[in-house]
């Protein structure tokens, strides 16, 4: 086994010349807020709501901003998205009476001020604000909060699904999974035969030495381009822990709460939780004697 701190080439993972980060096998970040920007524009922007019914005229226009975090993780294959942010979009109106004469011409806001990938399940906030207060402008603000609520936040669920499912992100993550199979087989059909060689007696074995006894403390930084809340939900979350590690996970989220990950080859129980900042833990592995437990914390700054 490698010594803490030393580079055993056994067991570091080396950089590769050229710079590549095959099947996305490490943490990689994209940024992709400016993606969000491009795909809301097309989204939400020139959208009807009404035309004509009831005399009144309701049309977005352009996307005045889109403010926040975006981003999409990808780990060992894996998607993890993560958006934090504030939308609005400019808006127009327009009333005429009954002979086609425009009664008046209104301009408004509409804002979603909290779109998060944590309430991903449900509808957002959905704000309709209009710059001309009269009774006029106050109709068409309420009809368009009738009529173009639901509209608006279709555009938007399909933007939070496009989004779950990578993002800009997507295209470069398939299109690095792919494997000829081919290939494959080529590679399996390469493999040598083994040597064998015959055991030496008993007598001629040298004499195995005796495991060392106590107990050893180490300690590992390790940074991951994430947010604390982020590594959080997936060390305390079985789902995301199963995503990631490919194995059976229950973990209780609870103080003195039991869990039980890597298809139950490890065992414990929660000893310190401090949401987004601390997780204390006693694990043991399965094969470990009864009563014998190894103490992990993990310190989230």
């Amino acid at each position: 086994m490698a010594k803490f701190g030393e580079g055993d080439k056994r067991w570091i993972v080396q950089e590769r010349p050229d710079g590549a980060n095959v099947h996305n096998w490490h943490w990689n970040e994209k940024d992709c807020l400016p993606w969000s920007k491009k795909r809301l524009g097309e989204l939400l922007e020139n959208v009807t709501i009404l035309e004509g019914e009831g005399g009144l005229w309701i049309q977005t226009t352009n996307l005045d901003s889109v403010t926040g975090d975006a981003y999409v993780n990808i780990r060992k294959g894996k998607i993890i998205p993560g958006y934090e942010i504030a939308i609005k979009v400019n808006w127009k109106g327009e009333a005429k009476d009954g002979s086609g004469n425009s009664l008046a011409t209104v301009a408004g806001i509409l804002e979603f001020p909290y779109v998060a990938d944590e309430n991903a399940d449900d509808d957002p906030e959905v704000k309709v604000s209009v710059k001309d207060e009269s009774p006029v402008g106050q109709r068409l603000r309420e009809a368009f909060h009738a009529k173009g609520k639901a509209l608006v936040l279709k555009k938007v669920a399909q933007f939070v699904k496009e989004f779950a499912a990578g993002g800009p992100a997507k295209d470069e993550l398939e299109g690095k999974a792919t494997i000829k199979v081919s290939e494959k087989s080529e590679k399996a059909t390469r493999i040598p035969t083994p040597e064998v060689k015959e055991a030496p007696s008993t007598a001629a074995r040298a004499p195995q030495p005796k495991a060392k006894e106590g107990f050893k403390t180490i300690s590992l930084t390790e940074k991951f381009h994430c947010r604390p809340n982020n590594l959080y939900e997936i060390l305390m979350n079985d789902k995301s822990w199963k995503a990631f590690t490919q194995s059976n996970a229950i973990i209780s989220k609870e103080v003195g709460g039991m869990f039980s990950i890597f298809d139950g080859a490890v065992t414990g129980i929660n000893v310190q939780l401090q949401e987004n900042k601390l997780i204390v833990q006693k694990w043991r592995f399965s094969s470990w004697a009864d009563g014998h437990y190894s103490n992990v914390s993990f310190l989230l700054p």
